[in-house]
């Protein structure tokens, strides 16, 4: 029974990482709802925020690799800098639309989430469901190459907001990359590229916390079924994102937010 539960709390994880629909507030529904501790234990959270790194690392495998390596190549190789120029300023992209919500993760990230209520998770999910259906008919069309630094500025403080659990993180920045009047795709793509700069420094900090409190060998099992899980769920879930973002159908998560958000306020009333 212990495993299942891992394991059911994994594809919680797994699905809802990538889906503009925030996966630390539903696991602090899910918490509330059942009343269970379970969702404290940090050290769980570290295996399966992992699992999901994972998936999404393995989809856009290739673009990082040409990131990181165009990256490095400009810096240090002056006669490839005008092949590697494009990439060079993408990574810069990456790295500006991150600061703000570094700092501000830095800062206050703690006070936020220990200010968090279920009253609050309610709002959240409700300005999540607006921000969503606000740019269902926007039709960008930047592509990579036409993304500026001020856009990236702008997403950056956008990410901030959804520091906020309910506030979903993917959701913020991809209104952010429409508003900014990105394409669908390129959206999509910035979006996950923002992701891994937040992840990996999160990760980072889980990993000085779990030296410090090392897990318990006896849930080691459940802890891998459960990053096993969150990572298959949301390689899929991110698969299914991508389809419905490219058909101008991220509308429909609005509809499921405002739904959560509906449902908090009548039975936590």
């Amino acid at each position: 029974m212990k495993y299942i539960i891992y394991i059911l709390l994994g594809i919680l994880q797994g699905f809802t990482e990538p889906l503009p629909i925030s996966s630390s507030g539903h696991l602090f529904l899910f918490k509330n709802v059942f009343n269970t501790d379970m969702l404290n234990d940090l050290n769980f959270e570290i295996f399966v925020n992992f699992g999901s790194f994972l998936a999404i690392l393995l989809i856009f495998w290739k673009d990082i690799v040409k990131l990181i390596t165009s990256f490095f190549t400009y810096i240090f190789n002056k006669k490839k800098r005008e092949t590697t120029k494009k990439d060079f300023k993408y990574c810069m992209l990456i790295l500006i639309g991150s600061i703000p919500v570094g700092i501000m993760g830095a800062l206050f990230k703690d006070k936020i989430e220990n200010a968090l209520n279920i009253k609050l998770l309610g709002v959240a999910f409700l300005i999540t469901a607006l921000s969503l259906f606000l740019v269902k008919n926007v039709k960008g069309t930047k592509k990579d190459e036409d993304i500026t630094y001020k856009d990236a500025i702008t997403i950056g403080l956008l990410q901030m907001v959804a520091l906020c659990p309910g506030i979903s993180r993917s959701g913020t920045v991809l209104v952010g990359c429409l508003l900014c009047k990105l394409n669908r795709e390129t959206a999509l793509k910035y979006t996950f590229m923002l992701y891994f700069p937040v992840s990996v420094a999160s990760m980072g900090l889980g990993i000085l916390d779990f030296i410090e409190s090392p897990a318990n060998t006896s849930l080691l099992t459940p802890y891998l079924l459960g990053m096993f899980a969150a990572g298959v769920v949301t390689y899929f879930s991110y698969k299914w994102l991508s389809s419905l973002v490219k058909k101008g159908k991220l509308w429909k998560f609005s509809i499921y937010c405002l739904c959560l958000a509906l449902f908090i306020f009548i039975y936590f009333r």
